[in-house]
């Protein structure tokens, strides 16, 4: 078992990216520059707290397949519109985007985030006609926290949720530099005051903990440079899920935050592996 100084070196990305301040601001200017770009439908409200809003980038075209991109920032920080720097190369190609917010740490719990994204899917999926959304091809991407909320939304029974909703809901899953057992995070120091986990809710929250249903088509991917710890969780979920899991992207030379980047580059095989999962 790792100590607490080893969890925190393991799992404290940013602490090990020095010029993350610098990342986050160039995400920033390039999604300022990608809501000038594209059309962007803001602050949907999905959900009945301030925190449940979503952005749809549309596609050109109707009936078009929609990607829905979860946030990281380790449950308690960062903003959808932060991440709007992944959806031009997407909409180019002729994908809508939806990129949700959900509550965050310490004043909201990882189990509500968790309903919170079931709450912004079937959101999306009931609005599909309207929103000009192809609902048999959705796919779910995230980064971090939000490969783990990913992660969950593959594992759901929406039957369970609402009579309305299929258990095929989904066409597939990206989740990039993912937590899904969440129990040696909880005892990572650095996180511990805000997200308040301890052995029984971590294990409620873990996605290794549940199997999806349905042989759902997943894409996982971590970068090169990244601890081992992030890599180990990486085939965790692969290991857990092996009816679901089709293929994991190598990101060579690439640290934490710079994993998500590729998602963004429609020369990257990560970009062109979601794509097929779109039927694009």
């Amino acid at each position: 078992m790792l100590t607490p100084q080893q969890l925190d070196n393991e799992y404290n990305a940013r602490a090990a990216i020095p010029d993350h301040p610098e990342i986050f601001a160039r995400w920033r200017t390039e999604s300022r520059a990608a809501r000038d770009e594209l059309r962007c439908e803001a602050d949907y409200y999905f959900g009945p707290s301030p925190a449940e809003t979503l952005d749809l980038y549309p596609a050109a075209a109707t009936n078009s397949p929609l990607l829905v991109f979860i946030h990281g920032g380790y449950w308690r920080s960062l903003d959808k519109q932060d991440f709007s720097f992944l959806a031009p190369a997407f909409v180019r190609a002729g994908v809508a985007v939806a990129i949700p917010n959900y509550g965050l740490a310490p004043a909201t719990s990882i189990a509500e985030m968790v309903r919170q994204m079931l709450r912004a899917l079937a959101w999306l999926y009931r609005r599909a006609p309207e929103l000009g959304i192809d609902r048999r091809r959705i796919v779910v991407a995230g980064h971090s926290a939000g490969a783990h909320l990913a992660a969950m939304m593959l594992a759901a029974d929406w039957p369970l949720m609402a009579d309305d909703l299929p258990r095929d809901m989904l066409c597939g899953a990206v989740c990039i530099s993912g937590l899904y057992d969440l129990q040696p995070v909880a005892r990572a120091p650095f996180v511990q005051a805000d997200l308040k986990l301890d052995e029984a809710s971590a294990r409620f929250v873990s996605p290794v903990g549940y199997r999806p249903g349905r042989s759902i088509p997943l894409i996982t991917a971590v970068g090169g440079d990244e601890s081992a710890e992030f890599r180990r969780q990486n085939s965790l979920i692969r290991e857990a899920w092996p009816h679901c899991f089709r293929r994991d992207l190598p990101l060579p030379g690439r640290h934490h935050l710079a994993a998500v980047e590729a998602l963004s580059d429609p020369d990257h095989p990560l970009f062109r592996a979601t794509l097929d999962l779109l039927g694009v």
